[in-house]
């Protein structure tokens, strides 16, 4: 199987990889694994002042920040994964991701904040489920 997985670094990521990790049927050579991460994007104003190599360096560090322990956690439980960073609105990267690339499944941590119709779900979840044609499996 083919899956998706969104990753931000919260307490949701490491309650989705807990839960990977309890159910043996998540793990194994059977399925491949990309893992992603959407890195909110600086001001345009801002970035505009910045040198490209600058920029590029700060979005590279804010995502091994958040994949360094994924990485660990990929190796003890020997999983085929890769690693991918995207640069925008999360809702909109995770959503757009699971169309391009024709995963079995997306897997994603939900946060619970945000107004009132997003207290059940987070809103990043909430834009994922409105706008992605890919099954989902939410993990609270």
């Amino acid at each position: 199987m083919k899956i998706l997985a969104a990753v931000d670094g919260s307490p949701y990521t490491k309650r989705m990889l807990a839960y990977l990790a309890a159910h043996d049927e998540w793990l194994g050579p059977q399925h491949e694994y990309t893992l992603l991460h959407a890195v909110p994007a600086v001001p345009p104003r801002a970035a505009g002042l910045l040198e490209k190599e600058t920029l590029k360096a700060y979005y590279d560090d804010l995502a091994e920040k958040v994949f360094k322990p994924i990485r660990t956690f990929v190796t003890r439980q020997g999983l085929k994964a890769s690693f991918v960073t995207r640069i925008g609105p999360a809702g909109e990267i995770i959503a757009e991701a699971a169309a391009k690339g024709r995963y079995d499944l997306l897997i994603l941590g939900s946060h619970g904040h945000g107004t009132l119709t997003n207290l059940v779900m987070g809103s990043v979840a909430t834009k994922v489920l409105a706008s992605c044609t890919t099954p989902v499996l939410l993990i609270r």
